[in-house]
């Protein structure tokens, strides 16, 4: 991971953590508990929590809340709360503290009085999004995850539907045209955002609607034409991996093989 991790076990606890190259997450944290039960505290950040295994009760503002596996947990900044395991077997969750990019102090209160949130949806895209942050070189795939999370997010505090606007192809192949540029140095979303001038959410559901591919798989396919062309022209696996904007040879080979059906030092000998 590119980014900062610490890691440590014991027979009743173990945590990861660690800090990604995606524009609004703080930290992310995965831990296993048995025994272990927070005392009162806050947090500078959001807290967006699932639960896999197990559940765990908070108190929020002097209110107890849970947190089974089927809920996505919203925690405001600055307000107070604990949290311990319900049962002997303890719980395994999975969480994000996001600063202000994706929600601001306006829905502290909405929050507060709404913690846990039963919606299928959020709760198969935040674990999607915690399963691209784990993969190092996937910012661009992070980054539109995260947004749609933040947008749904908002919609259940502000107790608005999500709705979608009408399919826009020319900023589709604005965006087409930028990452073309762009297949080795990649592109934040939110620097594709304010070039083309339109929210990133609605960049990403355009491109989409448009190429029925998302953003960062069209521009990891660009780069794995690129490197099928400089493997075959005898370049080692490592060398097309820097050479195609991959960040590693490993993250060039989990998508090669995924798109080509082999791995590149097969490809490259066959």
């Amino acid at each position: 991971m590119a980014s900062e991790s610490s890691r440590t076990s014991r027979s009743s606890r173990t945590v990861s953590a660690w800090r990604p190259s995606v524009a609004g997450v703080v930290e992310v944290f995965h831990a296993r508990f048995t025994e272990y039960a927070y005392p009162m505290h806050v947090h500078e950040a959001w807290t967006l929590l699932i639960v896999d295994t197990g559940a765990v009760r908070y108190d929020l503002d002097r209110h107890e809340h849970g947190t089974p596996h089927d809920t996505v947990s919203l925690l405001p900044p600055h307000v107070p709360h604990n949290g311990s395991p319900v049962t002997p077997e303890g719980f395994r969750k999975r969480v994000l503290y996001l600063d202000g990019t994706y929600l601001g102090d306006e829905l502290i209160g909405a929050a507060v009085d709404r913690p846990d949130l039963r919606d299928p949806l959020l709760r198969r895209r935040v674990g999607q999004l915690h399963g691209t942050l784990v993969r190092p070189g996937e910012e661009l795939e992070a980054e539109s995850r995260l947004m749609f999370v933040g947008e749904r997010l908002r919609g259940h505090l502000r107790g608005d539907p999500v709705s979608s606007r009408p399919a826009d192809p020319a900023l589709a192949r604005r965006l087409r045209e930028l990452l073309d540029e762009r297949v080795v140095e990649g592109m934040e979303l939110r620097e594709a955002s304010g070039l083309v001038g339109a929210h990133p959410a609605h960049l990403v559901r355009a491109f989409s609607a448009a190429y029925g591919i998302a953003p960062h798989q069209y521009l990891t396919s660009l780069r794995v034409g690129r490197a099928r062309r400089l493997l075959l022209e005898g370049q080692t696996p490592s060398e097309v991996a820097v050479a195609t904007g991959f960040y590693d040879q490993s993250h060039l080979t989990r998508h090669f093989r995924r798109l080509v059906g082999v791995p590149p030092g097969r490809y490259r000998t066959s």
